[in-house]
């Protein structure tokens, strides 16, 4: 559960992933959830359901999904500490269809030390596939953790068309 106290809707969106937890405010995004997995989207008692704030989100995900968005252009409302919004900016720059490491994304945010820092920064992405993490792997190449599970991460980067392609799980 996202316990940031200025969400108040949430909907369901029905993707190839599964349902997807979609929440925020009138006027921007807070939180995507997954149907499974580590960050699986679970509702806030507090929370109202309601479509409506979404129907942009939703139809650019669907657009995202059938190949026809390589990015987001949605407001978003991020609450994390200085060093998490750094990186999950880092990780908006990320080009669709690419991939790069966690030491990558250090290097690139100039604290080139911080490799375990950025994968927990990453982990802690609270707007997945908007703020794609999924195109963050192992240095080596290997697909590492993933809040949605290792083959929703997988299935992500076959959509875009990626170079990295894990075996089958």
């Amino acid at each position: 559960m996202n316990s940031n106290k200025s969400i108040k809707y949430y909907c369901w969106h029905t993707s190839p992933i599964g349902q997807l937890l979609v929440a925020g405010c009138d006027d921007a995004l807070h939180y995507i959830g997954f149907p499974d997995g580590n960050r699986k989207g679970r509702v806030d008692d507090q929370w109202e359901e309601n479509n409506h704030p979404f129907r942009e989100t939703c139809k650019q995900l669907d657009d995202y999904f059938e190949r026809r968005r390589t990015r987001f252009d949605l407001p978003l409302s991020l609450a994390g500490t200085q060093f998490q919004q750094l990186v999950w900016s880092a990780l908006l720059d990320i080009p669709y269809g690419t991939t790069t490491s966690y030491a990558g994304i250090a290097r690139q945010i100039n604290r080139p030390t911080a490799t375990r820092a950025v994968g927990s920064a990453n982990g802690r992405n609270p707007i997945p596939i908007i703020i794609p993490c999924h195109r963050v792997i192992g240095r080596d190449g290997t697909l590492t953790g993933f809040g949605g599970g290792l083959p929703v991460k997988n299935f992500l980067l076959q959509l875009e068309d990626t170079d990295q392609l894990a075996l089958p799980f």
